[in-house]
């Protein structure tokens, strides 16, 4: 009688294997497919897309990066002009390195500076 009640422990853990098995199958299988979908170029456009739209670090950034450089090409565009002389254009470009470096350091302070003559200038005209 012991070994047919072994036997049939022994099939028992056997089973139990052979499902805990599958199982470990499907959860392989559903975790591969996971992982390509989130490889493919779409999905991970997509994933650092939202990143980069739910950062308001980054986007603070990448809006400062931007008016220092429309200043910048602004300012040379007011010193050239259509101007021709080789000096000119040397002075425009040293002037929009100069203009878009620190509006882009410090956006910040040039903020509250046009806030204050934005107020200052709306205060008088109400007045």
């Amino acid at each position: 009688m012991e070994t047919s009640s072994s036997s049939l422990l022994l099939k028992n853990e056997i089973q139990l294997l052979e499902v805990e098995k599958a199982f470990q199958e499907q959860l392989l299988k559903e975790q591969f497919y996971a992982t390509y979908e989130n490889l493919k170029p779409v999905n991970l456009l997509r994933s650092t897309l939202s990143d980069v739209a739910s950062s308001p670090f980054l986007i603070d950034h990448i809006l400062s990066t931007a008016v220092g450089l429309a200043t910048g090409y602004l300012s040379k565009k007011v010193v050239v002009g259509a101007s021709g002389n080789i000096f000119r254009k040397l002075l425009g470009f040293m002037m929009q390195v100069g203009v878009t470096n620190t509006v882009a350091q410090h956006p910040d302070s040039i903020r509250s500076i046009g806030q204050y003559i934005y107020h200052h200038f709306l205060n008088k005209n109400k007045e």
